[in-house]
């Protein structure tokens, strides 16, 4: 048995699903639910019952489910708890970072990394917000700053923002109006940019437009924000996007690739796109911060990192 046998048991175990836990371990179905397979024969257990519509745990995959997840987080923890038994060198961390990040909140990161410079050598990496999370959990990360919302075993999460979204609509139909209802949208198609693109925050958003009658949809292949908005330009479709301010314009998501967007539309000229808050509903993409609660113990060796980042990101300007 190796570890990435367990690893891969556990996605499976999550996900429910083989097809879902290949995405995300980015490797084919068929080689995934062949090392289950192996390790149901080493273990002498079948851990899924499985056909071609339905995965679920068998007794014994439930109990193996928190003793496999206990022994990767050990495994995956055997860097910074080295790091801590040897003392006070200076420690390389890297904190996770969504594209479309508001400027606010890159101002206060890197008063972070000025602030812990001393003990902390931290560094950026970029991802989307569910890989980020995940990179925490494993501690490869130290902390993430994504979009919420995130219920993740371990976890914790402060909220730093709140951006209003708004509706990303036809210039030609819509370039006169100040705001929309969802009730007026209920003949046009919803687009989105391609699925895991989008926070999970969108998800909510899709269950909201269906309940107020908006039943057709597009998803995109691709996650990029200026092909929703070719699309919206042609009429009869909608998208949903940040909401620009005067401060925001031409800084937040763009070009970022995140599929959000920033809040600037067009007004004039063939194929133009405007965007206008709703009327009567009030969405907002919140951003905060994540970090693993036992890494920031007193005991934890990310105490000190966990503490300042916390007070620069929550400080008055």
């Amino acid at each position: 048995m190796e570890i990435f046998h367990l690893r891969y048991f556990v996605a499976v175990a999550e996900n429910l699903s083989f097809s879902r836990a290949a995405r995300q371990l980015h490797m084919a179905t068929s080689p995934l639910s062949q090392r289950i397979r192996d390790l149901e024969r080493e273990l002498g257990r079948r851990l899924f019952d499985r056909d071609s519509h339905h995965v679920a745990l068998t007794s014994a995959g439930a109990a193996l489910l928190p003793v496999a997840k206990d022994v990767l987080g050990r495994f995956d923890d055997i860097p910074w708890q080295l790091r801590r038994a040897l003392g006070s060198e200076r420690q390389k961390v890297y904190v996770g970072v969504v594209p479309a990040l508001h400027p606010r909140l890159r101002e206060r990161l890197e008063r972070v990394e000025e602030r812990c410079a001393e003990g902390f050598d931290v560094k950026r990496w970029p991802g989307n917000s569910a890989n980020l999370v995940k990179a925490v959990q494993r501690g490869d990360l130290a902390m993430a700053l994504v979009h919420l919302p995130v219920h993740a075993e371990g976890i914790e999460v402060l909220e730093l923002l709140r951006e209003p979204l708004g509706a990303l609509l036809p210039a030609a139909e819509f370039g006169a109006r100040s705001s929309v209802a969802l009730s007026e949208l209920t003949d046009h198609t919803y687009v989105a940019s391609a699925t895991g693109t989008l926070p999970t925050y969108f998800d909510q958003l899709r269950v909201r437009l269906k309940a107020a009658g908006i039943r057709k949809e597009i998803t995109l292949n691709i996650g990029d924000y200026a092909s929703v908005r070719e699309i919206v330009a042609n009429g009869s479709v909608f998208g949903i996007t940040l909401l620009s301010t005067k401060d925001d314009e031409g800084e937040i998501g763009s070009g970022s690739g995140s599929g959000i967007g920033s809040g600037i539309g067009k007004r004039k000229g063939k194929g133009a796109s405007i965007v206008l808050p709703f009327r009567d509903f009030s969405p907002a993409l919140a951003t905060g911060l994540i970090w693993r609660r036992d890494r920031a113990e007193p005991d934890g060796d990310l105490h000190d990192l966990v503490a300042e980042a916390g007070a620069a990101f929550t400080e008055t300007a």
